[in-house]
Parts: structure tokens; C-alpha cells; sequence
């Protein structure tokens, strides 16, 4: 149904016969289209009643004008243009055909280039709900699939970065002593070096030594426990040689031999390039751990940057604290170990002196590893030399528990044992050594934020 312009039908009034501008009244025009004028209408033309004046007015305009439809109607245009006695709707070129038009209903200027842009969605629209939802649980889920893919790059870098804060300290103390910072990190990673080294080569050469040496009495090994009577009772009820002959000639012993050697390949050379790669991501961190500082920061507000520096100098210096605090619980423990093994006589004392100081690093159960690792080979030498290796190590236990480790860590992090314990039982479940090993100086850092953040805060409510 076509829309009709409404007009008016009330009587015009009764002209005055004196009035010599009294016109005789003109009929009702008829219904026009919308943007269009009554036909024969001219720049001077009035209509009957109250809105004649404003028609008229209307009427003397030559400048057409232009209406943009709506979003709903699909984007388009309209242009509205009146006078001359003739008119009609003429549409503008659509925006996405025509750049100008484009940019014009864009808002296009100088400070937006692209447009304004519109309204947003109505937070509360189902559909804006649902699919934010969906986005942050598909984005949660990429990022934890991330993360797991790539733990082991993430346990090396957190490793490195433990390492380089706790060398940090003594580059710092070659740096008060006049010593550039590049050649105070080249020499004490000069020194981890060295160390590393000193560890293969008192290692692996009695290791080799005692594997060759084995491989060669094998065969005597053999022969004697053929001659054993108590092997040969064995033999004769259990058939123990014919069923050990049996699996040696099995082709499936064979192969998985072969892929035990190749597995242990595997170890050895994945722990390896693990060594290389904590050891030149050390020398990074260390030699730029100022700037990373600088760097994290710069991310904390200017108004609270100074107290958050504060505190992060803190925490670092409390991991450093740690890490040279262990270094030296362990040091400890290796040089009592060797001469303790060096007097009884137990053979290859230095190589199980510093087995002990490596799992002195391990906390809670380093100490007793590394002790049946000793008592196990002294027993193989003696049992008197086996029993006095776990009489000292019994006693040397309490006194580093009780008197060394309390007092050179309450220096370094002043954590209370309760919180060591529990901190050193979390990590190591969540990350294994390297967790137990990172978890003491994280609680040390969340102990002094709450006792400097969180403490003072909850007083001044």
C-alpha cells in the first residue's frame, strides 16, 4: 500500500471582503510520495492552513538534502531533493562499491583513518556471553597444551635463571673491588666451569676403570659361582644356568639389549645437551640480569616502581643468599665425607665424597641418599668399614641438621623450618629435584611479600 502525505481538511476561515490580500480558498492537494512536492508548485507556492508559512519556506531552498538509511535497511543511501517543481529519490552509490562514500559514512579523519568505531554489542547479549566464554576456555586450553609442551625448555630456563641469581652475588663482589662486570661474570663462570670439569674427571675415570675391570673378570666371576656349592644345589634343583643359557641365546635378548644401550645413549646424551644448554643460559641471565631487572621493573606503576624495586632486590638477594648457602652446606658435607673415607680406607674415596656433596643440594632426603650410596660400597669393602660409614653419617646427619644447615640458612632466607618442610614437599611433587630445590627460596619471596605487602595492608583497614 502506497504511504500517502497526510493533509489538512478543515474549511479554510471566511475571508475578510475588506482584506485586499484575501485569495479565494485553493482545494485540498492531493496525496503526494514522501520527498516529492505537489505537482505545479513553484518557489512562491503556499499551502492552506497553520503550516503553510513553514511549506513555503521550505520551498525556497535550492540545496537538495541527503539521508543516509539505517544499518537495517542494508547499508544504503537516499538522497532527498525538493524544489524546481520537480523532485524524486535518487540513491547514493553504495559504500562498499564506492571508497568516498565509504569513508564518509566511516568518519573518516585525520585521527581515525579507519572510521569511528560503532556501538558494541550489548554485553548482556546471549550470544556476546556464550561466545566470549568459549573463547577464553579454547584460550585457557591452547595455553595449558602450550605450557606442557614446552615444561622441559621452561624447567632448564628457571633452573638457569636460579643459577644466575645466585652467582649474581659474587660478580657483585668482584664489582666492588673495581672489576668491570663483563670480566667479573667471565670469571666466575670461568669457575663453574672448572668445577664441572674437576667433577667429570674425578668421576669418570675411577667409574671406566672399575666397568673395565669387571668386563674382565667376568669370566673368573663366572667360574667361581659354578664351583659354588651352594650355586650347584640351585643348578640342580631350579636348573638356573640351562635356563640363564636359554634367555642369553633368545633373539629377544638380544634385542632388548640393544635398546637398553640405545635408551641409556638417549640419557646420557639428553643430560648432556641439558648441562650445555643451563650452562650457556646461565652466562646469559648473569651477564644481563641487570637489564632484565630494569626491564620487569619498568612494568610496576611510576608511583609504586621504587618500593617493588626494593622488594625485588630483596628476593634476589635471598635466592643468591640460598644458593650460596646450600653450595656451602654441601661443600661441607663432601669435605667431611672424604676425609672420614679417606681414613677408613674405603677406595674411591673422592668420587664418593662428591657424590655426597651433589645430593646435599637435594633438601630434606639429599643428605640420606648420598649416605646409603656410601654405606652400600663400604659394606662391599668390609662390614666393619660399612658399619663405621653409617655410624658417621648417622651422627654428622644431626649435627648438620641441628647445628650447620639451621644457621647458615637463617642468614640466607630466614624461613621457618616448618615452612621449609612443607615448601620443600610441594615442589618436589610438582616439579621433582628442581622443584625441592626452587621451593625454599620461592617461600622465602612469598614470606616477605606478605609480611611488607599484605600485613601492613590489612592493618591500615
Amino acid at each position: 500500500m502506497p504511504d500517502q502525505t497526510p493533509h489538512d481538511d478543515r474549511p479554510a476561515p471566511p475571508a475578510d471582503p475588506g482584506d485586499p490580500s484575501a485569495q479565494p480558498p485553493l482545494p485540498s492537494p492531493r496525496p503526494t510520495a514522501p520527498g516529492r512536492t505537489p505537482s505545479g508548485a513553484g518557489p512562491g507556492a503556499a499551502s492552506n492552513g497553520p503550516a503553510g508559512a513553514a511549506d513555503a519556506t521550505s520551498t525556497k531552498t535550492d540545496a537538495p538534502t541527503q539521508t543516509a538509511s539505517s544499518a537495517s535497511n542494508g547499508g544504503t543511501a537516499t538522497k532527498t531533493s525538493s524544489g524546481g517543481g520537480a523532485g524524486g529519490d535518487v540513491a547514493l552509490p553504495d559504500p562498499v562499491t564506492d571508497v568516498d562514500v565509504r569513508k564518509q559514512e566511516a568518519g573518516v579523519d585525520e585521527t581515525a583513518p579507519f572510521g569511528r568505531p560503532g556501538r558494541p554489542l550489548g554485553q548482556a547479549h546471549p550470544f556476546v556471553f556464550g561466545f566470549t566464554g568459549a573463547l577464553g576456555v579454547l584460550t585457557a586450553w591452547l595455553l595449558v597444551q602450550a605450557v606442557m609442551n614446552v615444561r622441559q625448555v621452561l624447567v632448564l630456563i628457571i633452573v638457569s635463571m636460579f643459577l644466575a641469581v645466585g652467582l649474581n652475588p659474587a660478580v657483585e663482589s668482584l664489582q666492588r673491588g673495581r672489576m668491570p662486570r663483563g670480566a667479573a661474570v667471565g670469571l666466575v663462570f670461568l669457575g663453574v666451569v672448572l668445577v664441572f670439569v674437576g667433577v667429570g674427571f674425578a668421576i669418570v675415570p675411577p667409574v671406566t676403570n672399575e666397568v673395565s675391570k669387571f668386563i674382565d673378570h667376568l669370566p673368573t666371576y663366572i667360574s667361581q659361582l659354578q664351583g659354588n656349592r651352594q650355586i650347584q644345589e640351585w643348578d640342580r634343583r631350579y636348573q638356573l644356568l640351562e635356563k640363564v643359557q636359554e634367555a642369553v641365546t633368545n633373539p629377544s635378548f638380544g634385542q632388548g639389549a640393544a635398546g637398553g644401550l640405545v635408551g641409556a645413549g638417549r640419557v646420557v646424551v639428553s643430560g648432556a645437551f641439558s648441562t650445555l644448554t643451563v650452562l650457556i643460559l646461565t652466562l646469559y641471565f648473569l651477564g644481563s640480569l641487570p637489564t632484565i631487572k630494569s626491564f620487569f621493573y619498568r612494568l610496576a606503576p611510576r608511583s609504586r616502581r621504587a618500593r617493588v624495586a626494593l622488594l625485588g632486590d630483596e628476593i634476589l638477594g635471598r635466592i643468591g643468599g640460598y644458593v650460596a648457602g646450600t653450595v656451602m652446606v654441601a661443600l661441607i658435607a663432601g669435605t667431611a665425607a672424604y676425609i672420614f673415607l679417606s681414613i677408613v680406607g674405603v677406595p674411591f674415596a673422592l668420587p664418593l665424597a662428591i657424590t655426597v656433596a651433589f645430593t646435599a643440594l637435594i633438601p630434606l632426603v639429599g643428605a640420606t641418599i648420598g649416605a646409603v650410596l656410601v654405606s652400600v660400597v663400604a659394606f662391599f669393602d668390609g662390614l666393619g668399614t660399612g658399619i663405621a660409614c653409617v655410624v658417621f653419617f648417622v651422627i654428622y646427619q644431626q649435627v648438620e641438621n641441628y647445628l650447620i644447615h639451621p644457621r647458615i640458612m637463617k642468614r640466607a632466607v630466614d624461613v621457618p623450618p616448618a615452612v621449609t618442610i612443607i615448601a620443600a614437599l610441594i615442589g618436589g611433587a610438582l616439579l621433582g629435584f628442581v622443584g625441592a630445590l626452587l621451593a625454599i627460596p620461592t617461600a622465602a619471596a612469598v614470606a616477605l611479600i606478605i609480611r611488607e605487602v599484605i600485613l601492613p595492608r590489612q592493618e591500615s583497614l
